[in-house]
């Protein structure tokens, strides 16, 4: 494997931005496809994202880009924004460097503003189909003198009932180009739409089997009915204590009766789908990259492409009924080579998904059950009705977001998921005896209608514990 990105064929001055921002070496798919890129043939790459996908792509584009032609030369497409918006502030941490100009386009930004953003030199449009063929009608945007395209999480826009739209934009760019299919799994309609769209004999890259997903995150499965779901989950965020975790949801509504319910019982929660604004799910993942949230309930809108550095764990609150979305829903976590944990909530009428889901990831998961709080039943409370609000352990100074989380998943794997551990046996994430309590006394369980305690957030920050996020209008729809 070459040692640096220049050996790869890459100018110096990008080599040097890289390595400014902590890249030294490539990860295999860049060693594989950008040579073949910057050779100007065709790329099919079959990996899971966190394996550097992204500057696989982009390097070869900001290398190639003509800035003398104000035209527009580069497109990526993305099936989200969220994504879209990951592209772009990887793009744009690099494109000063050659004098590249980026601009992203997607749904739920002002229109007007992107036209007079479009006025002027633009070389390289990250954008998703819809927004894209909005201004190809208006004729705000002309693809006749693109050489490079991307379409990134190929398989994800066939999911979304995007390829249609991909197909028009495809048609838009009709010259001379190269292109580069990214996708996570391979279904015959992307290999379709491959052959339709490529040059014969495209190279083709495969990086990230399932079986390294497997190895870098501990998997479990949590058996409980649908009734039991909600105390089932509030019991096992209280084990783990994660530092940032995603809990993913079947449908919005689902999602949003149960953000409000972890809201109600003291979690610092917010929710991201597709009915909130553009301008509510950027703020939701601003917060939730700055570990102002610590927990992000999410419908598969998230599941793709989006890397939040410091996900420690990852749970299904709903089962996803098909491997694929399994994988990139727990690839959220486990990133990068790093490790991770997934828990997965599978009531009597999910054994078939689940046992799906064990066949296409060659391996059986193992089981827990959920056992009632024995506290909380002698003191005749519901079940969980009252979890302790347990701080996260600060992170120490100098130590990365990824590496503290990295060391808070190997606590939780290596305190036994299922072994009936407590809150705090063997993970080291609890902050210890209550402020002000006498040494060695016990942490006393906080009743779900106790007034929230101010506490310092990993950045510094003060937040509330127990206090809802985001305007109520949001809740409940």
């Amino acid at each position: 494997m070459p040692e640096d990105f220049g050996a790869l064929g890459i100018r110096r001055e990008l080599v040097e931005a890289l390595n400014h921002n902590g890249l030294k070496e490539p990860t295999p798919i860049q060693t594989k496809a950008i040579p073949v890129l910057l050779q100007g043939r065709d790329v099919i790459a079959q990996a899971q994202t966190g394996t550097g996908k992204t500057l696989a792509f982009l390097l070869p584009i900001l290398e190639k880009v003509n800035v003398k032609n104000p035209a527009v030369q580069a497109l990526i497409l993305s099936p989200t924004r969220e994504l879209a918006i990951q592209i772009t502030a990887e793009a744009k941490k690099l494109a000063p460097t050659v004098g590249v100009s980026v601009l992203a386009t997607y749904g739920g930004q002002d229109v007007e503003m992107q036209i007079k953003k479009l006025d002027r030199a633009t070389h390289i449009v990250i954008a998703t189909p819809g927004r894209l063929l909005d201004h190809l009608r208006r004729g705000t945007i002309h693809l006749d003198q693109v050489t490079m395209l991307v379409l990134d999480e190929a398989d994800q826009m066939l999911h979304m009932g995007f390829l249609p739209d991909v197909e028009q934009v495809i048609h838009q760019a009709k010259g001379e180009r190269w292109m580069m299919l990214c996708s996570a799994t391979m279904p015959q309609e992307i290999r379709s739409l491959a052959r339709r769209y490529m040059r014969p004999s495209p190279v083709e890259i495969q990086v990230a089997s399932k079986r390294i997903t497997l190895d870098e995150i501990t998997q479990v499965v949590v058996e409980c009915s649908d009734r039991e779901k909600q105390d089932a989950l509030c019991q096992k965020l209280t084990e783990y204590n994660p530092y940032l975790a995603l809990i993913f949801c079947r449908t919005k509504v689902r999602a949003n009766v149960l953000v409000e319910a972890l809201q109600d019982r003291g979690f610092n929660a917010d929710v991201l789908h597709g009915d909130l604004s553009q301008a509510k799910r950027e703020q939701v993942m601003k917060r939730f990259r700055d570990a102002r949230i610590q927990f992000l309930v999410a419908t598969d809108v998230a599941a793709r492409g989006l890397d939040v550095e410091g996900v420690s764990h990852v749970f299904n609150y709903d089962i996803p009924h098909d491997v694929e979305s399994y994988i990139h829903r727990i690839g959220r976590t486990g990133r990068a080579g790093q490790t991770g944990v997934a828990v997965t909530f599978a009531t009597q009428r999910d054994q078939e998904w689940l046992r799906l889901i064990e066949q296409g990831v060659h391996s059986t998961l193992d089981r827990m059950t959920i056992k009632p709080e024995k506290a909380d039943r002698a003191a005749g409370a519901p079940q969980l009705a009252g979890p302790e609000r347990r701080e996260r352990a600060p992170r120490p100074e100098g130590v990365s977001r990824r590496e503290f989380a990295k060391i808070a998943a190997k606590r939780a794997a290596a305190g036994g998921a299922g072994a009936g551990a407590g809150p705090s046996a063997g993970r080291g994430a609890g902050p210890g005896p209550v402020r002000g309590a006498a040494p060695g006394a016990k942490r006393a369980a906080v009743p779900a209608s106790a007034k929230p305690r101010l506490r310092t957030g990993p950045g510094g920050g003060s937040t509330r514990r127990g206090a809802r996020v985001g305007p109520p209008s949001n809740r409940g729809r």
